[in-house]
């Protein structure tokens, strides 16, 4: 469903056009009705290419390569920014000090950090690391096929298997459970609270998943190319439709569309700042980050600042509200304190 705006305004949704179970799981296929399908060959979207910058980058920007994935651990004071095939570990209370670097087997497509363990994702080895912060200790663990995300999930690790349209659980480095159906792509996973959401890029769609009960539920559609998702403060989960040009709010228990509000730019990266009910978003089509507060009925633009080019990278110091933008074409880590 596309409720558009012209004036930037945000539409309140209770409702979008959703999957259950009984709706055809053959990704790509349009022999059966499908309401998430939107065209009979679905694309995945990807970032739109930058132009040149126009204006400085704002704050103060660290040399790096090209940066594919950021995350932040508020535990260990750690900024952690993949670049090829290698993971530095920045000192977020002292951040032009020389990382850490955990040298890793291939590129890592996604990162997640959650008291004191990173997850780096490797879709082309079959393989997550898990790096222990802030020493950088590593280890690994294969999965069948080409695990786009992982997060921690207590002891365990729930990881979105793109290829296998499934999420896998493993425990102890062995996968115990795989939990499929419905999806096209297994693309990202969002824990909120209790709720565990998957983000399905090549059906721009989002799904609720039952972990314990090993089940995909409810699915809704997110947009017109949705690409990336973040957790907010109020059981929320956002979400960056690309394609569409707009920020999305899913409630995640249940799962419904809240709020569609237009961004235009090339809206592609998000992270969230809890303390400040903040969404930060980059836009890689005029090389800008824009901040927004989602506490009220729409979402609020608090701040914009030019950015390095092509930022498709994003993450947030939550203590002292700093921005974090990678540069996909080599022009380094941006820091920004709004």
């Amino acid at each position: 469903m596309r409720r558009f705006t012209t004036t930037g305004v945000a539409v309140p949704l209770a409702c979008a056009l959703l999957v259950t179970a009984c709706s055809s799981s053959k990704g790509g296929s349009s022999d059966n009705q499908d309401d998430l399908q939107i065209v009979a060959n679905p694309v995945a979207a990807t970032a739109p290419v930058s132009p040149a910058p126009t204006a400085k980058a704002a704050g103060t920007v660290l040399a790096a390569g090209n940066v594919t994935a950021m995350a932040t651990d508020e535990t260990s004071r750690i900024l952690a920014v993949a670049t090829g095939n290698t993971v530095s570990l920045y000192r977020l209370d002292e951040i032009t000090a020389a990382p850490v670097q955990v040298s890793v087997d291939g590129p890592v497509e996604q990162l997640s950090a959650t008291d004191g363990t990173l997850l780096a994702s490797i879709p082309s080895r079959g393989e997550v690391v898990r790096i222990a912060l802030p020493g950088g200790q590593a280890s690994s663990f294969t999965v069948p096929g080409q695990p786009a995300d992982a997060v921690a999930d207590g002891p365990s690790a729930l990881v979105a298997v793109r290829d296998q349209k499934a999420i896998d659980v493993v425990d102890g480095g062995k996968v115990t459970k795989t939990i499929s159906g419905q999806l096209y792509s297994a693309d990202e996973i969002v824990r909120t609270g209790d709720s565990t959401v998957v983000l399905d890029r090549l059906r721009t769609a989002v799904f609720s998943v039952d972990v314990p009960g090993g089940s995909i539920g409810l699915g809704l559609r997110a947009g017109d190319g949705a690409t990336n998702a973040v957790a907010d403060s109020y059981g929320r989960v956002l979400v960056t439709d690309t394609r569409g040009g707009a920020l999305l709010a899913f409630s995640a228990n249940p799962l419904l569309l809240r709020q569609l509000y237009p961004v235009p730019g090339g809206i592609y990266g998000i992270a969230y700042d809890s303390k400040r009910s903040l969404a930060w978003v980059t836009l890689t089509q005029s090389n800008e980050v824009v901040g927004f507060d989602v506490r009220g009925g729409e979402p609020v633009e608090k701040y914009r600042f030019p950015t390095v080019r092509q930022p498709n990278s994003i993450s947030v110091d939550e203590q002292t509200s700093r921005v974090f933008v990678g540069s996909a074409t080599g022009e380094g880590i941006q820091v920004i304190q709004p």
